[in-house]
């Protein structure tokens, strides 16, 4: 059966009641395929296509280990749509920010990105977290990640990982042309400075993913993105996964 199933929900109070609940749901389902669990989102009666693709669902079982990155399956099959619709056309990739870098890595072994000699993938991110920093900590941040994360891409010499505040670091490091971007910065001024500097280098037909878009925990994104979105002609669709989608 097609189903994916996992523990990983955030703002849970009680993951046992949560899981009854669930089961409960799923008995009384008459055809119980095209389940998904995870991240937020319970759905049934879906292709669940990901599931379908060998060399996704190799990869995704290799470097998603824990049950909170066992939840991003659909979110990072979004992503690497995105990344694969940038390969037909002209320019590098960004991701700001990519934290362990799981969701990136899984994209780089789906593509073959080692390969693809005439491409660029440039990943940002401070790694750590110190009380100055506006976003949340993330529970695997540290002064060690940093290294952990170049190593991960040490196979794809076409891979850059940044160490740096976004917008700032840009200036330092940035490609010209963009074929696909993904800002995960869980910081409302970091990704408006981020659109302000990298939107433009967008090619015609690339694809921006939005991964907090859609989220109640990171409204002020939301907020902030719709009107500077509008202002240049764009409204960006609402995933069911949490993320915003714009085609440039």
């Amino acid at each position: 059966m097609n189903n994916w199933l996992s523990t990983g929900f955030h703002g849970t109070q009680n993951y046992e009641i949560m899981h009854f609940g669930f089961q409960t749901v799923i008995n009384v389902i008459s055809d119980q395929r095209g389940i998904f669990c995870g991240d937020n989102l319970f759905t049934y009666n879906k292709n669940l296509s990901f599931l379908e693709d060998p060399v996704f669902m190799e990869s995704f079982q290799k470097h998603c280990t824990n049950e909170m990155d066992r939840s991003l399956a659909w979110r990072i099959a979004t992503v690497l749509w995105g990344f694969r619709r940038g390969l037909t056309l002209e320019g590098d990739f960004v991701e700001c920010a990519c934290y362990k870098g799981v969701t990136a890595r899984v994209i780089c072994d789906n593509v073959d990105f080692a390969s693809r000699t005439d491409r660029h993938y440039y990943l940002y991110d401070l790694f750590d977290h110190d009380p100055t920093m506006p976003h949340l900590p993330m529970i695997e941040q540290s002064t060690q990640l940093y290294g952990q994360v170049r190593q991960k891409f040490a196979p794809f010499p076409n891979v850059t990982v940044t160490r740096g505040r976004v917008p700032d670091v840009l200036a330092e490091v940035s490609p010209k042309k963009i074929a696909f971007m993904h800002l995960d910065l869980n910081n409302a001024e970091s990704e408006i400075g981020a659109l302000e500097v990298l939107f433009d280098r967008m090619v015609p037909g690339a694809v921006l993913v939005l991964d907090d878009y859609g989220w109640l925990d990171y409204r002020p994104q939301k907020l902030a993105e719709d009107p500077w979105f509008l202002k240049r002609g764009y409204h960006v669709l609402e995933l069911p996964t949490g993320q915003g989608l714009v085609i440039k």
